[in-house]
């Protein structure tokens, strides 16, 4: 990340180590958890990111970190036309529709990733997958010179409220002091305790910082939530919730020049 990017993003150090290469073992337990009749994913995330893409007929999907494309593969059979996915695993679905195309390639080097060079697309997503680029900034301005005219990137990310309540349990400290630590940290992966994850610390602020220097600004922003009907069915992630808030989702558009 440039001085003037780091400088944007409050000075926060990048991430230790690669998250991912971890990401590589992780795709298809991810996969197997989004599944499941409780996922969050299934509640919560992809309705909302579902809803907030709106009518996608004849528009072109750029899905960034797309995991085995099913998400993309939905959106086509609604309408999209000229899609692509990119995931740095290459674990994707092995009878994709017509219409998609997915590529093997890592969202933190867009400029190199084989098929996208010159292309452009109507909508760009980053479905829980941002917080693996290794220059945020870098990878958000990638995306931005991809978008079609009037297009829009729809970004998601977890609460880092989240992360700071792990921590501040984990090593006896307070709410305050995790969530404004710029320091890297580690967690073992909910989708597989054989795996930790070692990633760069978010603030709200942060996030918001990192956009406005990609050059994009934030149409909508949402915290998506449980159902009546998925809480009363589903108390314990009703619990989850509770406690850990969520996720975030931004719909971002590129400032008008350059």
């Amino acid at each position: 990340m440039s001085d003037d990017a780091r400088a944007a993003a409050g000075s926060r150090p990048d991430s230790a180590g690669d998250p991912s290469q971890a990401w590589l073992e992780l795709a298809p337990d991810y996969e197997r958890a989004r599944t499941k009749e409780d996922s969050l994913d299934r509640l919560v995330e992809w309705p909302a990111q579902r809803e907030l893409l709106g009518d996608v007929t004849g528009r072109s999907v750029l899905d960034l970190g797309c995991s085995n494309g099913g998400k993309l593969a939905e959106l086509v059979h609604d309408g999209a036309v000229a899609s692509v996915g990119v995931d740095v695993s290459a674990n994707f679905l092995g009878d994709p529709p017509a219409g998609v195309e997915f590529i093997r390639g890592d969202l933190s080097e867009l400029d190199a990733v084989p098929g996208l060079a010159g292309r452009t697309f109507d909508r760009i997503l980053f479905l829980q997958s941002f917080g693996y680029a290794k220059d945020p900034v870098r990878t958000l301005q990638a995306a931005r010179a991809m978008l079609a005219d009037d297009g829009f990137i729809l970004l998601t990310k977890t609460q880092p409220i989240r992360y700071a309540v792990e921590q501040a349990e984990q090593n006896g400290t307070s709410l305050g002091e995790e969530y404004f630590s710029t320091a890297p940290f580690s967690y073992v992966s909910g989708w597989n305790e054989q795996i930790t994850l070692t990633k760069r610390p978010y603030t709200i602020s942060d996030l918001i910082n990192v956009f406005s220097a990609a050059g994009l600004w934030i149409e909508t922003a949402i915290e998506p939530q449980l159902s009546e009907d998925a809480r009363c069915r589903y108390p314990h992630k009703q619990e989850w919730m509770n406690k850990y808030l969520g996720i975030l989702i931004f719909k971002l558009r590129p400032h008008p020049g350059p």
